[in-house]
């Protein structure tokens, strides 16, 4: 699979090792959207980072990472399922703005006043209440972003590597597991080995982090991931939980755009009409066009369309 979530564990509960390599999910995703490089850098790796949190979740709902500044980009979303299905977004104030070697810091925080936010939303066949946290955009990097909140907000010691351009997304994360004997059932842990100890415990996540810090953002793009997490901890005992596909998903259909135009009216539309041959209407999220001719717009108002876009007479 090309579009592969697999999850590791050391063996003495010590860190949760998370990776995940898009391609064709990836580029399904960019194909309705253009973007200068550097943001599309940018939005890539804040989806990985949104696929990695997201595998973590313990309810069916999803994880929505928002970056919202003050410069050329105004704003970066990513939400990801519990499912692992994404989508993912930009809103530029001008595109003539956008430097081109932009960065986080000056994209999006050119006078400081920009936010992160983390959102997790259990959707609404549950009596949780979604959280919310925005924290300051501290750091030069998604990664440093999100490093900080894990650090800052949620208390969890959290190494992350990101990439991304047009053909691929890749990230790798690890994150320091509490110190406590037992069964892990929530990651799918095993009992601490006999001689682990926190101190032991604590060693064992320096090692990993630094032998994850030899990673490159080149090599994490050219690698599969079985093959960096064997360059990378061939020596260490592994156990490999799982391994998942990822896909992209956005909800809109055309019967959703036509509804949305029946809701201009007949004259409003037919006004339109008298301008141009037809309609086309885009996706506010993924940039997805649906193009409407006379002949579809007056069905609108006599017809209802199914989400394949047929015709069904009342």
């Amino acid at each position: 699979m090309t579009d592969t979530f697999k999850k590791y564990l050391l063996t003495d509960n010590s860190t949760r090792i998370q990776a995940v390599r898009l391609q064709s999910a990836w580029q399904t995703g960019l194909a309705h959207q253009s973007y200068p490089e550097c943001i599309r850098s940018l939005l890539g790796e804040l989806t990985a980072a949104a696929i990695l949190l997201a595998t973590n979740i313990k309810f069916q709902g999803s994880v929505v990472l928002q970056l919202q500044g003050d410069g050329p980009v105004s704003l970066i979303v990513v939400e990801c399922t519990s499912e692992l299905t994404f989508r993912a977004t930009v809103s530029l104030r001008d595109p003539e703005l956008v430097p081109a070697k932009g960065t986080l810091q000056t994209l999006l925080n050119g006078t400081g006043s920009g936010r992160f936010t983390v959102l997790l939303d259990p959707g609404r066949d549950t009596d949780m209440a979604p959280y919310q946290g925005i924290v300051p955009m501290e750091g030069d990097t998604v990664a440093e972003v999100l490093e900080a909140y894990m650090r800052n907000s949620e208390q969890l010691d959290t190494r992350l590597w990101l990439a991304a351009d047009g053909d691929t997304v890749a990230g790798m994360l690890l994150q320091r597991l509490p110190d406590a004997g037992g069964i892990r059932p929530t990651h799918g842990g095993t009992p601490n080995a006999p001689d682990s100890t926190p101190e032991s415990r604590a060693e064992s996540w320096n090692r990993v982090t630094q032998l994850a810090s030899t990673l490159t953002q080149p090599e994490l793009l050219q690698a599969d991931i079985d093959t960096i997490i064997h360059r990378l901890f061939w020596q260490e005992p592994l156990l490999q939980l799982e391994t998942r596909r990822v896909q992209w998903h956005c909800p809109c259909t055309r019967t959703r755009v036509g509804n949305m135009l029946r809701m201009l009216g007949r004259d409003e539309i037919e006004s339109l009409l008298q301008e141009r041959e037809h309609i086309t209407v885009s996706c506010n999220f993924c940039g997805k066009p649906y193009e409407f001719d006379a002949v579809d717009c007056a069905a609108l108002f006599v017809e209802n369309l199914d989400d394949s876009g047929s015709r069904t007479l009342h």
